[in-house]
C-alpha cells in the first residue's frame, strides 16, 4: 500500500494488447462477451500486475490475494491476464475460447482454469461469495494469528471484486453486501464497472436507484472513479490505484469502487451499446478497433514479445511477495508450535483425534427429534473442532445449528443481549437471507479449508437453490442444515411444509441429500459429512420427534448411513418377499410395517436409505445385497414426492409419498388424514406383492 504506481508505454501496450486479444476470441468462436472485457482491460491488468498479492506460479497459494470475477460473462477480462501474468494459459488457451476441452470455457470455472477461485457465470454470486471469502479471511485470521497488529500477519489479504451492473441489480448482492457492511469487511474491495450497458441496451430502462446512496447506507464506503466525468473519456489508472489505496487503508468498512466507463472503449462504432455486449463485433468493427489501438488489422492473435516479457515479470515479482511471505509465516510458525499444528491438520483436512468418540449416541426407547441430536453432534464437536463454525438465517433455536459456549461472529458493537459477539466468533447469524448464505457458505469453502454450514427451514432451500446448484457444479463441501423437513412441522401449513423439495434437491447432480432416520443416525452422518472434501451436503432434519431405533440383534449398526443405503433390519421370516425403502421420519413406518407383515405371513425387508447418492457410489455387489434385483416387491416410504422413488421401486413397485400441498393441522393428524402411516405402508407392500404375482 502506499507504492507510488510504475506505469509506462509498454504498460499501455499490454493493455491494448488485452483488449485485442479479447476482441480476437470472441471474433474467432464467434460469440461471446467482448465489450466489458475490452473496456476492464487496464482494470484487470492493473490488478493482477500492480496491485495484487499473488504468485502466478502457484495459484494455491495460502497468502494470496483473491481476485473474483463476479461478471463471469466477461470471463476474457481474467483469462487475458492469466495468459499475460503467465498463471497457466497460453495464446491457444485464448484462441479456443468457449470450445470443447479448453482451458477457457464460456464463464470462469472452479477447479476447470488455475487462477480461477470460483465459477461465476450467474451474476450476482461472484459479488456475494466474496463476502464468505472476506468472512473466511477474518475467521482463519483469528484461528491461527488473532493477537497479530493489522495488517502484520501471513493470514491478512485482500478480497477483490469485479463488479457489474447486472450484479447490482440481481437480489443476493443486496443480501450479502448488507451482511458485508454489518460485518465490517474492511478487507474486501469491490470495483463496480458502471457502464449502463447490458444485453438490453441503456439501462436506464430497469435501473436507476442511486448505487452510491445503497451501498453507503449498508455500511460501505463508497469511492467515485468517473473516467468520463471531463466529457472526454480518459482511463486514468493512477485514480483508480489511489481509489484501491484508499480502500486497503479503510480497516472498518467493505468498499465499492463505482467506476463509470464505456463499454467496449474504444471500438470506433459499437462502442457503449448493447451490441458489444455479448456478441462478437464483427470484421469491420474490429479492424476498427485495431486501427484506433496501433494494431495491424489483418493479424489476429498477435503480440509483441516486448509486451509479453513485460507482463511474465509477474512470475518474478510473484516469487519475491511469496519469499517475503514465507518468512513471516515461518515466524509465525516458530512462535506459534500449537496454532501450526492445528493449521497442518485443517489444511490436510484431517479431523481431530477422537472425533467419531466425541459424538453422542442414543439410547433406544428415547425419542429424538433428528434437529435436535444434530444440536447435541455439533455441540459435541465444538470444543474439539475450532475450524468447524456456521448458523442459521434467523432460524437458530429452530435449526439448533448453534455450538453452545462460543462467541458469534459479528463485531463486538452488534453484541446484543442474547448473542455475544466477536470478529473471530464462530456462531454465523444471516438474517433472513437464505440466498445470501448460501453464497457465502460457498465462498467461505472455496476460500479454505475450515468447515461451516448454514441453516434454514428445509421448504426455504428454494430461496438458496442458486447457490446450491453452483456448490455442487464446483464441487465443493458446504453444508446446508435444512430442518422442518415435512409435513410434519404442522400447524404452519402449506407454505412451510416440503413436498417436492427433497425430489427437486435430488435432482442437482453432485449434491448429496441425507435424510437421517434417527438420532444415531445423524452422528454417523455428521462425522461422515465431515470427512468427506467433495461436494456439497444437505441434512435434511425433523422438528418432530423420532423413536430412536435399537441397534444390535435384528437391527443393524448406523455405521451404514456412510453407504447411504443399508439393511436396517431383515425378513424376520424364512422368505424375502418385499423390501420397505425408507427415509428419516417414515423408517419407523417400515419397521412397524416389518412387524405387522411377519405376523401374516410375509417377510419384509427395511432397507434404511439416508442418502441415495451415497448409496449410488457404492459397488454393485454392495447395492445388489441391500437391494437384490430378484425381489422385485417393493415399497418407498418418504413424506414427500414420489418423483425418483421409481428407479428403486420399478413399475411393479408402489410408493407411500405426498403427491399435493400440505395443510395445517398437528402433524399427526396430517400423516394420519394425507396416508403417512403404517396401515398405508402394509398396504402398499400388499399391493406391489399382488402386482408381482400377475
Amino acid at each position: 500500500m502506499g507504492n507510488e504506481l510504475q506505469w509506462d508505454v509498454l504498460d499501455d501496450r499490454a493493455v491494448d494488447t488485452a483488449r485485442v486479444l479479447a476482441a480476437d476470441a470472441v471474433e474467432k468462436v464467434g460469440n461471446g462477451h467482448p465489450g466489458t472485457a475490452i473496456s476492464l482491460a487496464p482494470v484487470s491488468y492493473l490488478l493482477h500486475q500492480k496491485v495484487m498479492r499473488h504468485d502466478p506460479a502457484d495459484t494455491k497459494w495460502i497468502g494470496r490475494d483473491r481476485f473474483i470475477l463476479s461478471v463471469g460473462h466477461s470471463s476474457l477480462t481474467q483469462y487475458v491476464q492469466l495468459y499475460l501474468g503467465g498463471y497457466g494459459l497460453e495464446l491457444e488457451d485464448l484462441e479456443s475460447l468457449r470450445t470443447w476441452g479448453s482451458k477457457t470455457p464460456g464463464h470462469p470455472e472452479y477447479g476447470h482454469t488455475d487462477g480461477v477461485e470460483i465459477t461465476t457465470g450467474p451474476l450476482g454470486q461472484g459479488l456475494a461469495s466474496a463476502v464468505g471469502f472476506a468472512y473466511a479471511a477474518r475467521y482463519e485470521r483469528g484461528l491461527f494469528d488473532p493477537e497479530a497488529a493489522p495488517g502484520s500477519s501471513p493470514f491478512d489479504h485482500f478480497i477483490y471484486v469485479v463488479a457489474g451492473d447486472g450484479d447490482l441489480q440481481e437480489g443476493v448482492t443486496s443480501e450479502a453486501s448488507s451482511l458485508a457492511g454489518h460485518q465490517e469487511l474492511g478487507n474486501l474491495i469491490a470495483i463496480y464497472d458502471s457502464n449502463q450497458i447490458s444485453i438490453e441496451d441503456d439501462t436506464d430502462i430497469s435501473f436507476s436507484e442511486d448505487v452510491a446512496k445503497r451501498y453507503e447506507s449498508y455500511g460501505w464506503q463508497v469511492i467515485e472513479v468517473d473516467w468520463k466525468r471531463t466529457g472526454a473519456y480518459v482511463e486514468d489508472v493512477a485514480e483508480l490505484n489511489a481509489a484501491i489505496e484508499a480502500a486497503q487503508a479503510e480497516t472498518t468498512k467493505p468498499s465499492l469502487i463505482i467506476l463509470k466507463t464505456i463499454i467496449g472503449w474504444p471500438s470506433p462504432g459499437k462502442q457503449n451499446t448493447g451490441g458489444i455486449h455479448g456478441s462478437k463485433l464483427g470484421a469491420e468493427e474490429l479492424a476498427g478497433l485495431k486501427r484506433e489501438l496501433g494494431f495491424d488489422p489483418e493479424q489476429h492473435f498477435v503480440v509483441a514479445p516486448e509486451v509479453i516479457e513485460h507482463t511474465r515479470k509477474a512470475l518474478e515479482r510473484g516469487a519475491e511477495k511469496r519469499a517475503e511471505w514465507q518468512r513471516s509465516f515461518d515466524e509465525w510458525a516458530a512462535a506459534n508450535p500449537e496454532r501450526k499444528a492445528l493449521f497442518d491438520r485443517v489444511e490436510a483436512q484431517e479431523l481431530p483425534e477422537g472425533a467419531l468418540e466425541a459424538l453422542p449416541t442414543f439410547e433406544p426407547g428415547e425419542s429424538v427429534a433428528t434437529r435436535a441430536a444434530s444440536g447435541k453432534a455439533l455441540a459435541a464437536l465444538g470444543p474439539i473442532m475450532p475450524e468447524l463454525w456456521g448458523g442459521s438465517a434467523d432460524l437458530a433455536g429452530s435449526n439448533n445449528t448453534t455450538i453452545p459456549g462460543v462467541p458469534s461472529f459479528v463485531p463486538v458493537g452488534h453484541s446484543t443481549s442474547s448473542w455475544s459477539g466477536d470478529p473471530y466468533g464462530r456462531v454465523l447469524h444471516f438474517g433472513i437471507r437464505e440466498h445470501a448464505m448460501g453464497a457465502i457458505i460457498n465462498g467461505i469453502q472455496l476460500h479454505g479449508k475450515t468447515r461451516s454450514y448454514g441453516g434454514t427451514f428445509l421448504i426455504f432451500s428454494d430461496y438458496m437453490r442458486p447457490a446450491v446448484r453452483l456448490a455442487a457444479l464446483m464441487n465443493v463441501p458446504s453444508i446446508f442444515v435444512w430442518t422442518h423437513d415435512s409435513i410434519a412441522l404442522g400447524e404452519d401449513g402449506p407454505t412451510h411444509q416440503p413436498i417436492e423439495q427433497l425430489a427437486t434437491l435430488r435432482a442437482i447432480p453432485n449434491l448429496a441429500m441425507v435424510r437421517p432416520a434417527d438420532a444415531n443416525e445423524v452422528s454417523i452422518a455428521w462425522h461422515e459429512l465431515l470427512l468427506r472434501h467433495e461436494g456439497p451436503a444437505g441434512l435434511a432434519l425433523t422438528r418432530q420427534n423420532v423413536p430412536v431405533l435399537p441397534r444390535g440383534g435384528d437391527f443393524a449398526d448406523a455405521e451404514g448411513v456412510r453407504k447411504g443405503a443399508y439393511v436396517l433390519a431383515d425378513s424376520p421370516t424364512d422368505s424375502l418377499d418385499v423390501i420397505l425403502i425408507a427415509t428419516g421420519s417414515e423408517v419407523q413406518l417400515a419397521v412397524e410395517a416389518r412387524e405387522r407383515l411377519a405376523a401374516d405371513g410375509i417377510g419384509a425387508r427395511v432397507v434404511s436409505a439416508p442418502c441415495l447418492e451415497w448409496f449410488a457410489e457404492q459397488t454393485p455387489e454392495y447395492r445388489e445385497s441391500v437391494l437384490p434385483a430378484a425381489v422385485t416387491a417393493r415399497v418407498s416410504v418418504e413424506a414427500g414426492l414420489a418423483l425418483g422413488w421409481e428407479r428403486y421401486v420399478g413399475d411393479r413397485g408402489r410408493s407411500v409419498s405426498i403427491e399435493h400441498f400440505g395443510a395445517s393441522a398437528d402433524y399427526q393428524t396430517l400423516f394420519e388424514k394425507f396416508g403417512i402411516t403404517t396401515d398405508a405402508v402394509i398396504a402398499a407392500a400388499q399391493d406391489t406383492l399382488a402386482a408381482n404375482e400377475k
